[in-house]
């Protein structure tokens, strides 16, 4: 059922504002270069050879699947309560820290339960705001989460701009949405979700790859994986807040009603860059 166009009140105008900051600025790359203390272009420069490339993309599709029963089976169980991003993130560090000690062989373990603690932890802020977990589409929209990196100048181009990466996936959503409302979330077969599951692997392993890259690398010293996978944790619980905003936004005010605001915003920030710019050095 469609939302009317309602147009933002100063409130909801404010909510969007804090919720775009939260989903342009800055990507998972720029926050890795802060982390280790190095250039940008260095981190983005960091590849593992092709046989680690290659197990680093077989264990992202793996630890969704695995992630995805996981939240099958707990999901919609919860009581109501609050979000709990520290006590998440601090779950990650602790695996990141066991995980990081064993290389790419503690990655088999770790990588399956970072990735459940973060898609949980983004599902608390779903709930938070108001997204019934026993709905299988904020299953749906959970995973879209993993796929988000930011955009502006320290990150990697306008593609990882967020309603770029919504745009991505709504075919693959919308579809696996409706193959959901008949099955179920692990329906036998399940070719579209395995689909869904495919291209949120092929982006969110590009931002796991940089991690393992980084960590495999002397020079970063006290970039261990417990302080990446805090990175990480608090990278994508940023996106989900942002992400949610905008969704209840939009089940309030209407798709278009909040993408033409969101994109006023981008323009007006834009103007007042090109304003202040010349009093750079």
């Amino acid at each position: 059922m469609s939302v009317p166009t309602v147009a933002l009140d100063a409130g909801a105008l404010a909510e969007l504002a804090r919720a775009r900051e939260l989903l342009e600025n800055p990507g998972i790359a720029a926050q890795l270069a802060n982390l280790v203390g190095a250039p940008l272009e260095y981190v983005m420069a960091k590849r593992l050879p092709a046989p680690a490339t290659k197990l680093v993309n077989t264990l992202v599709r793996k630890a969704l699947q695995q992630s995805l029963r996981a939240a099958v089976a707990t999901l919609g169980k919860d009581a109501p309560r609050p979000a709990r991003p520290r006590t998440h993130a601090v779950a990650a560090a602790a695996s990141g820290a066991a995980g990081g000690a064993f290389g790419l062989a503690g990655l088999v373990v770790e990588l399956p339960l970072t990735t459940t603690l973060i898609l949980r932890s983004v599902a608390e802020i779903a709930r938070a705001e108001g997204e019934p977990l026993d709905d299988p589409a904020t299953t749906l929209a959970c995973f879209e989460v993993l796929t988000m990196g930011g955009r502006g100048s320290a990150d990697d181009g306008a593609e990882s701009g967020y309603f770029a990466a919504r745009a991505v996936l709504a075919q693959q959503v919308a579809a696996a949405a409706e193959y959901v409302a008949v099955h179920g979330l692990v329906g036998k077969g399940g070719p579209l979700i395995v689909q869904l599951l495919s291209a949120v692997a092929s982006r969110f392993s590009v931002n796991v790859s940089q991690k393992v890259a980084l960590q495999a690398v002397p020079l970063v010293g006290a970039a261990t994986g417990a302080a990446l996978n805090t990175l990480f944790m608090r990278h994508f619980q940023a996106m989900a807040r942002g992400h949610f905003t905008v969704r209840r936004l939009e089940r309030s005010h209407g798709l278009e009603a909040v993408r033409r605001a969101y994109d006023a915003l981008g323009t007006a920030d834009t103007g007042e860059g090109d304003r202040e710019q010349p009093g750079f050095e």
